[in-house]
């Protein structure tokens, strides 16, 4: 599942934060005990500047095909750990987007990325206090491994150019398994504060504060790194299917009506780690919620429907973004194509759902994360390249769009009978509320359960999806009965 994406951004924060990063380190990355691939640290002192790069390099399947995913962190500080520039270059199978850069005198930063093929630059302020890699080493050095002691961090991530909170907790030393045998390590709790999600890990590190394993849960998974030599960290592979394994059973199949007039339906947590994150859209209502459990109504909402209050579109739900390039001429000339004569908003996007869905003439799970463009120019995929294509076509032809990830039951898949899969499609804002559409299934229904919203950039796009892997259905009942 693409949803591994995030955690190569929060090892990136989780591993240098703690680091006395030697010049290269290497580790092997294993996914619930199997080996998924590897990662490089590199630290270079050059002058007066400290250049530090961590590489991760990936590969999963998904009902059999095979997915593979790259990332690479670059940062280069003063010797004190003050920013000067950053580069991040993500891969999803085979492609590429890169986030560059430079922080200016007067506490800005110019910045430049790269996704689709398309090149934007703009202006934006440095998050206050925030820190690449060597200020975060330099902070946990400070600090020491006295047992109890805690440090705060703000830890800036230049693939998604936003800072995050980095609490941790130093514990007391233990023994440890690693591949070249048992080491005395101290162990280190940290608290890595996500919008939309935290994510607790645990690191093991020597007296010198070098990282030897680092345990992060995922989706019900564990993601564990463990510190070897160069052969060990580029050993195969093995087979490891995360979407067969996260897939949700339903208590009962769902009829026709209830997946057309709307179900009252209860989610549980598999465990106590942190409560169920749940938004809230027009067509999902948060109805109860406590310690590990919510309870949802689901109703799609038909045209002329007024919506239940939520927020209206912002300036930015109508504007290109990185990854919902609908300026773009490849897009707005698909956009004039699906619209057709269509006059109203309702109109407009219940015809470019259908283009989408027509257009996209590759069904598969072998593209990663394309953006709109990238799925203009090449059109195939799954839910998700369905769900940035219709969501910028929207925004092309004058609509505020958004998309949304969560989950969309089904009656069978991958041998499975009546489950809730992953799943993503978009939203518009049509006649005052928030309405859904999918053009990778047959259209919205009451089986899609929404876990977050955002603007199609994979890094926000994932901020919801903390509960995935940790979700169960305990009750579905319709929310109109039958007669």
């Amino acid at each position: 599942m693409r949803n591994l994406i995030i955690c190569i951004v929060l090892l990136s924060i989780a591993a240098p934060a703690l680091a006395r990063v030697p010049e290269q380190t290497w580790m092997s990355v294993l996914l619930d005990g199997r080996k998924i691939g590897h990662m490089l640290d590199t630290r270079k002192v050059s002058g007066d500047q400290v250049i530090t790069t961590q590489s991760m390099e990936i590969s999963i399947e998904r009902a059999g095909i095979s997915i593979s995913f790259g990332n690479e962190e670059t940062s280069t500080e003063t010797l004190a750990g003050k920013p000067l520039g950053f580069v991040s270059r993500s891969k999803i199978s085979g492609i590429e987007s890169v986030v560059r850069g430079i922080l200016r005198d007067d506490g800005q930063i110019d910045v430049t990325t790269e996704v689709g093929g398309a090149k934007q630059t703009r202006v934006m302020p440095w998050p206050k206090g925030a820190l690449l890699a060597e200020g975060l080493r330099l902070s946990g050095a400070r600090t020491g491994l006295k047992p109890g002691a805690q440090f705060s961090d703000l830890a800036f991530q230049s693939s998604s150019l936003d800072a995050v909170e980095v609490h941790s907790l130093v514990r007391d030393s233990e023994s440890v398994d690693l591949p070249s045998g048992r080491r005395e390590l101290v162990r280190v709790e940290q608290n890595i504060k996500l919008p939309g999600m935290a994510s607790h890990t645990q690191a093991w590190v020597d007296a010198d504060q070098t990282v030897y394993k680092v345990i992060m849960p995922l989706m019900g998974f564990n993601l564990t790194m463990l510190a070897c030599d160069k052969s060990c960290a580029l050993a195969p592979n093995q087979s490891t299917d995360m979407l067969t394994q996260m897939l949700v059973h339903a208590p009962h199949a769902l009829s026709k009506d209830e997946l057309a007039h709307g179900i009252k339906i209860t989610l549980q947590a598999t465990d106590n780690s942190e409560p169920l994150t749940i938004t809230q859209t027009d067509e999902q209502r948060l109805m109860d919620a406590s310690s590990g459990r919510a309870t949802l109504n689901i109703m799609p909402l038909l045209d002329g429907m007024p919506g239940s209050g939520e927020d209206k579109p912002i300036a930015a739900d109508f504007q290109p973004t990185d990854w919902l390039q609908s300026t773009a001429p490849e897009i707005v000339k698909l956009a004039k194509q699906g619209v057709g004569n269509a006059i109203t908003p309702a109109d407009r996007m219940h015809n470019l759902q259908e283009f989408v869905r027509h257009f996209i003439r590759n069904k598969d799970l072998s593209v990663g994360y394309a953006s709109a463009l990238e799925v203009a120019k090449n059109p195939e995929g799954d839910c998700t390249e369905h769900a940035v294509l219709l969501a910028a076509l929207g925004r092309a032809s004058g609509i505020a769009t958004r998309v949304v990830d969560g989950m969309a039951y089904t009656d069978h898949y991958a041998g499975k009978d009546n489950v809730f899969v992953p799943h993503a499609w978009a939203q518009a804002w049509i006649d005052g509320r928030w309405q859904s559409f999918d053009a990778a299934l047959a259209g919205f229904d009451a089986g899609h359960i929404a876990l977050s919203v955002g603007d199609g950039d994979p890094w926000r796009f994932y901020s919801g999806l903390g509960s995935l892997g940790r979700i169960r259905v305990s009750a579905i009942a319709p929310l109109v009965p039958a007669p």
